[in-house]
């Protein structure tokens, strides 16, 4: 690596000139936000196109950049004259020794030894068009995934900003709880099978057999990830539930669909009781209070809250299946 590029290793960050916005990247050692922690104006140290190599932690880990740029905090930064794309990728693809027993090091000298094997400029280049191609038609479906859902959000926020005109109920009142049929099966223990297995935070696992079978609504009792975002589903068929999520079987005269949104729209912090692991007990659940309106108003969101989930549904496969092929690309690429 030595001979075909410049290797540079990032310094420390100028705190006197670091700003939140402006015109060169300063880019430290992580993944993270791409890496980057914010701007100089007027000065940069590796001129572009240029790849940038994690040497700490999570070692090795390429980005290929178009912009001028500082590398910080151990940051390695390479200049050569190959497609940067090329280049980024065939660093992925290697297999870094790590020597040290403590936090993983790739320092300068140790990258400077690796090698890689170069082809002729032209299929450099058309890998590397190949490849930015479909990192672009990702982050073109990642950008409108996260616009659609922006405007989706901002479109619930007002739906429930009538709420005051909808009447007041208990959830006791609309949902019967089916805790009693949980259960919970040990890793080692489940049979490999077509039910999704659903804890706190949703589906852990597959397995044979089921606990309820219908449509349900599950919420999170204790574990769960975010008090923000707290774990919600709404469920159709056999499903196997462990203890760490309530069962609702939602009544006739409500939508599912629809109080599966209004319980997204709940602050559980006013809720939930414990420091390290917050739960939600059966009586507090029972107790929280829910804002209804006329049934065919509860159709209507409910199918926008469905025709949203689909979409989410398909575009993150999208995405997925375009990730997945990118690396297949790769792995039969540089073999």
């Amino acid at each position: 690596m030595g001979e075909i590029s410049n290797i540079i290793a990032g310094g420390d960050k100028n705190i006197n000139k670091i700003k939140k916005y402006g015109k060169y990247p300063v880019i430290a050692n992580s993944i993270n936000k791409n890496g980057i922690v914010g701007y100089y104006d007027n000065e940069y140290r590796v001129k572009a196109p240029a790849v940038t190599v994690t040497g700490r932690g999570e070692i090795g880990h390429a980005v290929a950049r178009f912009q001028n740029f500082t590398p910080i905090v151990r940051l390695l930064a390479l200049s050569s004259k190959l497609d940067p794309i090329f280049l980024a990728n065939s660093i992925n693809k290697i297999r870094f020794f790590n020597e040290s027993t403590g936090v993983p090091q790739l320092t300068k000298p140790q990258l400077s030894t690796y090698s890689i094997i170069i082809p002729s400029v032209e299929e450099q280049n058309n890998i590397g068009k190949l490849i930015l191609l479909i990192e672009k038609y990702i982050h073109l479906h990642q950008r409108k995934l996260e616009s659609f859902q922006f405007t989706y959000h901002e479109i619930i926020r007002r739906l429930f900003l009538k709420k005051a005109k909808w009447q007041q109920t208990k959830l006791s009142d609309l949902v019967t709880i089916l805790d009693k049929n949980r259960k919970p099966v040990k890793k080692e223990d489940r049979l490999l099978g077509d039910t999704p297995y659903y804890g706190a935070n949703g589906i852990q696992d597959y397995i044979s057999g089921f606990t309820h079978k219908g449509e349900f609504i599950l919420i999170a009792e204790d574990g769960a990830n975010s008090l923000t975002e707290y774990p919600i589903y709404f469920v159709k068929g056999q499903i196997w539930v462990n203890n760490h999520a309530h069962v609702l079987k939602v009544n006739r005269d409500v939508s599912p669909l629809f109080l599966a949104l209004a319980l997204k729209q709940i602050n559980y912090s006013k809720y939930t009781v414990g420091s390290s692991r917050n739960k939600l007990n059966l009586k507090d659940l029972e107790n929280i209070t829910i804002f209804i309106p006329d049934n065919n108003e509860q159709q209507k969101i409910g199918q926008f809250y469905s025709n949203y989930l689909n979409y989410l549904r398909i575009n993150k496969k999208r995405i997925q299946y375009m990730k997945q092929f990118k690396q297949f690309l790769l792995q039969n690429m540089f073999i």
